[in-house]
């Protein structure tokens, strides 16, 4: 459970840090082939977050109803809990993997939070009114109910959307000064993908580096 928070509280950073606020953006628009990687390491600790679009990983976003789809859906989870096998580092690291979580995330449970957070704003605004504006909340209410079905037509377009794989991992490395370099072998795993945002916080800062299926070694220099 330490380790878990540990890992909340250094991704937070890595997020919210202005240096890679305008990678934050591109990735938010979900380009297919391209998945993301937040790296935190400070010894003898190491977490991870990855992100990847469905299509990368099993070819698809719709939702999963075959028996085909919902395997290959079970089988990438599987192989996603497997981080030192997709993203290799030298041995003499001696990395074990502590904690791993693993999850298919859709537009649909983002939409849903969104629409609960909305209604509840709303709900707060018309209890705050007072009774003299009764007129006035009737039109509001009759506003409010139009903005409702459109929440349902947002909420039914989402569910039609993109989903994304989404991993969160942590390391122990007993010789981190050996940890030189990281090894792609996602790009074997899943060749779908093309491309690896990575953004990196180490003790020699912070840094961000796009990593391709054509040269899937990334030299840290830590």
């Amino acid at each position: 459970v330490l380790i878990m928070k540990t890992l909340t509280s250094i991704i937070f950073f890595i997020i919210a840090s202005p240096v890679f606020s305008e990678d934050a953006r591109q990735l938010n628009a979900h380009e297919h082939g391209i998945g993301a990687l937040n790296i935190a390491i400070e010894a003898p600790l190491v977490v991870m977050e990855f992100h990847a679009p469905g299509a990368d990983i099993v070819g698809f976003e719709y939702a999963a109803k075959s028996d085909a789809d919902l395997a290959a859906i079970s089988a990438a989870l599987k192989t996603l809990e497997a981080p030192l096998d997709l993203f290799v580092l030298p041995k003499a690291a001696r990395c074990a993997v502590q904690a791993v979580q693993v999850e298919l995330e859709s537009d649909a449970d983002h939409g849903a939070n969104e629409e609960d957070h909305q209604g509840h704003d709303a709900h707060t605004e018309v209890g705050h009114q007072d009774h003299d504006d009764h007129d006035d909340h009737d039109d509001e209410h009759d506003h409010k109910h139009e903005d409702h079905n459109d929440h349902d037509e947002e909420k039914h377009a989402a569910s039609s959307g993109h989903t994304e794989f989404h991993a969160e991992y942590s390391l122990i490395c007993s010789n981190i000064e050996a940890l030189t370099q990281i090894d792609f072998a996602y790009f074997e795993v899943f060749p779908n993908s093309k491309q690896v945002a990575l953004q990196l916080i180490s003790q020699s800062g912070a840094r961000a580096f796009d990593i391709k299926s054509g040269a899937p070694r990334l030299d840290l220099g830590l």
